[in-house]
Formats: structure tokens, C-alpha cells, sequence
């Protein structure tokens, strides 16, 4: 009989919000992650309010995501000439429940995997240990192949296989083999961080330019109350001819900035300046904006995807960590009610992978900086007033669109019940149906 515990390929963001829901949930779990030792790699994400509620209910506080980042209050686009073209205020100030946090990745997933530690133990994070496929056993559960990072292998059996190792996944890849490659659209992203006063409210999400090329800012700290400076997360885009592919030899590199600030050298106003804020960072790194097409199923039998083995999408929405989260949080839900069993897995198949798959293909669109396009295509990013542009219900129809598409629709998300009451677990235990 296979070991009845939960099997967590990836200790991501994901894979620790699986972990510490099912702990919740009275559910034993092993995480197996590739990297030898956890460091707060990556900076600024953003963490939306439906992600926010889910992470209250796992017991992290205001006060706990307060140490890795800022409750965000507004979300700002803006034209070539420097003009609004639209802004909205978020989290609390929206009238949401929770708020809107913008957070360093890297110090986020430290938090996740210090509860991780101190609510499951040491031992439930396997690091330096690589999940590279699996096998459906006879008696209903799975078993995981592991490569160590000594050069070993093992086998680890459980009652259910949970893929959270990215948008490289071994188990997608197993799962669905004549997937596609990674789909990358002309777009290259290059991010950083620079010591700087915040704009606007002191904590805005800027999006600036047009969809052929822009930068989106935001800080991710507060003010230092001697300096007035914050960490401020940017991330500078340009499309460019990808008829060949992507010709580096990786998805993510280290780069001088003056490969790309040039392209930046015009914008200049009175309350920025572009240029300075891309060539004072002390690091920056060059990726493309890639996704993968959607799949028709993130299941097979006692196997699960979830987060971006599952439904890696362009970052245009800021909702890729928070659906993460999410579906951790909605597999948990499916576990309260069917148990810890390829029923449960089902049925979170059912709920998230076809409405996640046309989120995936609507940020491929540009999500909400859609509205960029818009204004490229009817005035060329220039404009005096917004409004002969496009009108503002059109606008606000566009948005309140993309809100309920990402799952933040603030009228559902106030009124929904908690995705797992408290005290909830598991249905009957750790037992495998044979479905």
C-alpha cells in the first residue's frame, strides 16, 4: 500500500500555499524542491485582494505581509504625453474586504516557507531534490521519481501527486506530451529595482506608454522616514520580431541596463523621469514575456497541476501568484469535500482550469493594459482629453471585465463565503478513491 500522504513537486508560492492548506486541513504532505537552500529571488509582484482573503485564512496577517511589501491604493494607466487615461483606486480604498498588496516575490516566498517550517516541520520541505515524473500505481495512489541534487534518485509513493514546479513542469510535460513549446509573443520585460520617491499616493501601480513599449512602477516598501525613498519595482517592455524565436541561451538573465534604457531616453516629466529611474538600479534582469497554451485538463488520475505548471500566463494581469494561491485554496476546498482522492482533484479541474484557460489567453491580449491598445489604435498614445478618446463607461466596462474574468470582482469576492470555512478538513481521512 502506497504512503497515503500528499506529494508537492515544487516549493513555490504555490507549492507552499498547497502545503500549509493542507496542514489546515489535517492533511500530511511532503514538498520536493529542486534548489539547495531558499533565497528571495525575483522581485515585485502583486498580490490581489481575492489572493489576500486567502492568505487571512491561512493565519498570514496585515501585519505579516506588511514585512515584505504595501497595500497598493491605486491602479493608474497613462498615455505617451504623460495624460491619465485611466485610474482606479484598489484594495480598501476600493471597498474591497482585504487589500491589495504589492510585495518582493522573494521575501513573500520566504514568509510562505517560514510557516511552512513552523507549522509542518523542517523535514516537509525536501530541498535540493528535483521531481522529474511518476507513476500511477495499481492501488489508486502515485508514485514520484526524485532526483537529489547529489546525483541520486529515489522514489516517493503517496496518495496524490500535486505539480507546482513552474511553467518548465516535469509533470506537465508527462502529462501532456505533445504540449506545445512555450509560446513566446515579441515582448521582452526587463525589471528592477531603484531606491525612489513614489508618485501619485505614495503607493500607485503605474502603467505607462503604449502596448508596443512601456514601464509599469510601483514601490514595494515604505518610505524611509529620513530619505522619503522606497523600493520601487519597475519593469521596462518593448516588443520586438520573434518570427525567430527566442534566441538566448535562457528565459532569465542578469543584463547591463544600458541594453534597453536607450529606449527610454524621451521620457521625461515633470513628475518623472524614466531614464533615472531605470539606470539607478543596482540589478536588472531580462526575460520574455512568455506563457503556454491552455490544456485541456490539469489532471491524470491521482495527479494534479496548479500555479504555473498548470496555467502560466503573461504578467499583464498581476494575478499570476494570486491564482496560485488560489488554486491551492480551491484544492483544498475539493479535499474538504471528497476527501484526499483523485474526486477531489476532479472537481478542482472542473472548477478552475477551463474559466483560468481564457485568462490565460485574455492577458495574451494585453488584460488590463488592453485599454493601451485602444488609445495606440485611436490617437497614437497622444491625446488632451481621455474621454473623446474613449468614453468612460467604455473604460469601466473594459476593466470591471477583466476583474471578473481574474476572480476579483469586488461585489462576488465580498459577498462569497470563505473558500474553506474554518476548521474544516478533510473528508474521511487520508483515503485514495479508485475513480
Amino acid at each position: 500500500m502506497s504512503d497515503r500522504r500528499v506529494i508537492i513537486a515544487g516549493g513555490g508560492i504555490g507549492g507552499l500555499a498547497t502545503a500549509l492548506t493542507l496542514h489546515q486541513i489535517g492533511v500530511h504532505c511532503t514538498i520536493f524542491e529542486a534548489v539547495r537552500d531558499m533565497r528571495p529571488l525575483g522581485v515585485g509582484i502583486n498580490l490581489q485582494p481575492n489572493a489576500v482573503r486567502e492568505l487571512e485564512d491561512l493565519g498570514i496577517t496585515s501585519a505579516d505581509l506588511d514585512g515584505v511589501g504595501v497595500p497598493a491604493k491605486e491602479w493608474a494607466l497613462v498615455g505617451l504625453n504623460g495624460n491619465d487615461i485611466y485610474s482606479e483606486p484598489r484594495g480598501l480604498k476600493a471597498g474591497y474586504n482585504w487589500p491589495q498588496y504589492a510585495v518582493h516575490r522573494g521575501q513573500l516566498h520566504l514568509l510562505m516557507y517560514r510557516k511552512v517550517v513552523e507549522r509542518i516541520g523542517a523535514d516537509a520541505v525536501r530541498l535540493g531534490s528535483r521531481v522529474t515524473g511518476y507513476r500511477k500505481n495499481a492501488d489508486g495512489g502515485v508514485t514520484a521519481f526524485v532526483e537529489h541534487i547529489d546525483g541520486t534518485t529515489s522514489e516517493q509513493s503517496g496518495a496524490l501527486l500535486i505539480g507546482a514546479d513552474g511553467i518548465h513542469s516535469a509533470i506537465r510535460a508527462q502529462m501532456h506530451p505533445a504540449q506545445p513549446p512555450i509560446h513566446w509573443g515579441g515582448a521582452i520585460m526587463w525589471r528592477g529595482t531603484t531606491r525612489a520617491k513614489p508618485i501619485r499616493g505614495g503607493a500607485s501601480f503605474v502603467g505607462l506608454g503604449t502596448h508596443k513599449q512601456r514601464v509599469v512602477f510601483y514601490p514595494i516598501s515604505q518610505p524611509d522616514p529620513t530619505t522619503g525613498l522606497a523600493q520601487v519595482n519597475w519593469i521596462a517592455e518593448a516588443t520586438m520580431d520573434n518570427s525567430e524565436g527566442w534566441k538566448q541561451s535562457g528565459w532569465f538573465r542578469q543584463v547591463p541596463v544600458e541594453d534597453f534604457a536607450h529606449l527610454f531616453d524621451d521620457w521625461i516629466w515633470d513628475w518623472l523621469d524614466v531614464p533615472a529611474l531605470l539606470r539607478q538600479a543596482d540589478t536588472v534582469f531580462e526575460n520574455p514575456m512568455i506563457d503556454r497554451d491552455p490544456v485541456p485538463t490539469w489532471r491524470d488520475g491521482p495527479v494534479a497541476l496548479i500555479g504555473d505548471a498548470a496555467h502560466a500566463m503573461y504578467p499583464t494581469g498581476s494575478n499570476g501568484g494570486s491564482q496560485a494561491i488560489v488554486d491551492a485554496r480551491v484544492l483544498g476546498a475539493a479535499m474538504v469535500a471528497h476527501g484526499v482522492t483523485m474526486d477531489a482533484l476532479a472537481a478542482y479541474d472542473e472548477q478552475l482550469c477551463g474559466p483560468i484557460s481564457q485568462l490565460i489567453l485574455r492577458n495574451r491580449g494585453a488584460g488590463p493594459f488592453g485599454i493601451l491598445n485602444m488609445v495606440d489604435e485611436r490617437c497614437g498614445g497622444t491625446f488632451d482629453n481621455i474621454d473623446d478618446v474613449i468614453p468612460p463607461k467604455e473604460r469601466a466596462d473594459f476593466m470591471a471585465g477583466y476583474k471578473a474574468a481574474a476572480g476579483f470582482a469586488i461585489e462576488k469576492l465580498n459577498s462569497a463565503p470563505p473558500t474553506i470555512a474554518k476548521g474544516a478538513k478533510a473528508r474521511g481521512g487520508l483515503v485514495a478513491s479508485a475513480t
